[in-house]
């Protein structure tokens, strides 16, 4: 029997907010170390914490996009704990009572529906920064404090591709609905994997759990390197125990970190400090109706309404910042919506992935990007010259004029009949050979005629006109 690879994966999200879950302290990234740490954040004494509302908004809103269940009555706990960046010795979280309960991510490749257990609130701890000083190591507290929500998921993931997939919906989901920016270099979406292994049919085995997973590659690597591990124990007669591990990206491991605590471990009791949460009809209400469209919905009208196949859909939807591209370009080109979703992800999306750029940072807005089809739908650009007008265009940023490319580098597409009579029999006149080939029933003569003429006006001739010319011509 074959081994199975179980996978459930903890996100922590960092909620998209300007201060911290229980003070007024900000959540820029990058300031200097230990600025952004207010008495609040590290429970001194006589400071009292206060939910962010924002915060708050931010978990209904994910909640509703999951269909998961938002509790009306929901408690802050404390967790405890000692670690060196988390001062208080506990961190305020949620226990038995979450924010939302249930829910389900549905993964489209593979074809999966994914089961969510729950999403709690709860604050960041600090940070450690190891040989940061004179070979020593030191604290930040600059994170303590931020907001997160911890979403969580059933263990229905079966091996590191699927879990990968999970990660990635997510991940686009939550930059979506706006409730993080979803920078994994900077920490603000973090996963840890619960990985086991069973056979075929059997029980779930024992997990381990790698922390701090905070790229898509990684995370695929270290769940395969802890499953084949597993595996080998299991196989080798031993006994997997349960543990917390960190993987090494360098020598591609993953390595024992510490024993895993279970809950009582870490003496869960409410807050004293934090009154029990209370969700109103009013605040639903008014989360739902700013709920954007989402993914799925997005997917389903694109089909629908642009009649594009249920792929260019899908890829058009990878973000919102895709779909908004998109939606702008169809309004402002007057383009087919389908030549707007072939130029998006085929020129566009190869310049992008060169460039390593998401397209939200993209050199050529979605309006300029329109004014190029534009101009190829009134003739005055080709198919060829326009991905010259699209280079051009790209070096020169958002604000590049495509009329002014095109006047400047002579790119205009001649369309002007007699022009291209002449053209055509000129070229005629050069290739008799080839004229002959193509009257003996040689297609492939006519293609090499068809470059000829295009070749003479470095590509500028309308090809549609080119080719109903050459073929009066030659039926002569």
């Amino acid at each position: 029997m074959t081994w199975e690879i179980v996978v459930g994966i903890e996100t922590h999200t960092q909620l998209l907010t300007k201060s911290k879950i229980f003070s007024g302290a900000p959540t820029d990234f990058g300031a200097p170390p230990n600025t952004q740490a207010s008495a609040v954040d590290l429970a001194l004494p006589g400071t009292l914490p206060v939910l962010n509302r924002a915060a708050l908004e931010h978990a209904i809103r994910f909640g509703l996009a999951v269909n998961g269940t938002i509790n009306r009555r929901s408690i802050f706990a404390r967790k405890n704990y000692f670690y060196p960046d988390l001062p208080k010795g506990y961190q305020i979280s949620q226990y038995e009572t979450p924010i939302v309960q249930g829910g389900y991510i549905d993964l489209k490749n593979p074809d999966k529906r994914v089961r969510l257990t729950r999403a709690h609130l709860e604050e960041d701890a600090g940070k450690s920064l190891h040989e940061a000083f004179n070979g020593m190591s030191g604290i930040d507290l600059n994170r303590a404090g931020t907001p997160l929500l911890e979403i969580v998921s059933e263990p229905d993931l079966r091996g590191a591709q699927e879990a990968v997939a999970y990660a990635r919906t997510l991940h686009a989901l939550v930059m979506w609905i706006g409730i993080c920016d979803g920078n994994m270099q900077e920490g603000s979406f973090r996963c840890d994997a619960n990985v086991s292994v069973r056979r075929e049919g059997e029980k779930l085995g024992t997990r381990c759990e790698i922390k701090n997973l905070n790229s898509f590659r990684f995370m695929e690597q270290a769940i395969e390197f802890e499953a084949a591990r597993q595996v080998e124990i299991l196989e080798g007669g031993g006994r997997v125990e349960q543990e917390t591990r960190l993987y090494d990206a360098e020598r591609n491991e993953t390595r024992s970190m510490r024993s895993k605590e279970d809950a009582q471990d870490y003496r869960y009791f409410p807050d004293p400090d934090l009154l029990p949460l209370e969700v109103s009809d009013a605040l639903l209400a008014e989360m739902l109706s700013r709920l954007p469209e989402l993914p799925v919905a997005t997917r389903e009208r694109f089909v629908r309404d642009y009649d594009l196949a249920p792929y260019d859909a899908a890829q058009l939807t990878a973000s919102r910042a895709s779909a908004d591209y998109f939606e702008s370009l169809v309004k402002t080109s007057g383009a087919d919506p389908k030549v707007c979703a072939n130029w998006q992800t085929g020129e566009l999306a190869a310049a992008l992935n060169r460039s390593e750029l998401e397209i939200s940072r993209s050199p050529i807005s979605a309006p300029v990007l329109a004014g190029i089809l534009a101009r190829i739908k009134d003739g005055t650009l080709s198919g060829k010259t326009a991905k010259k007008v699209f280079d051009v265009a790209w070096e020169q940023g958002p604000g590049a004029s495509v009329d002014a490319i095109i006047d400047r580098h002579g790119l205009k597409q001649i369309s002007d009949a007699d022009a291209i009579e002449k053209l055509v029999d000129e070229v005629l006149a050069k290739n008799a050979k080839q004229v002959e080939d193509y009257r003996a029933g040689k297609d492939k003569a006519f293609n090499s005629l068809v470059g000829q003429v295009m070749k003479a006006t470095q590509g500028k001739a309308n090809p549609a006109q080119v080719n109903e010319m050459l073929r009066k011509k030659l039926a002569r």
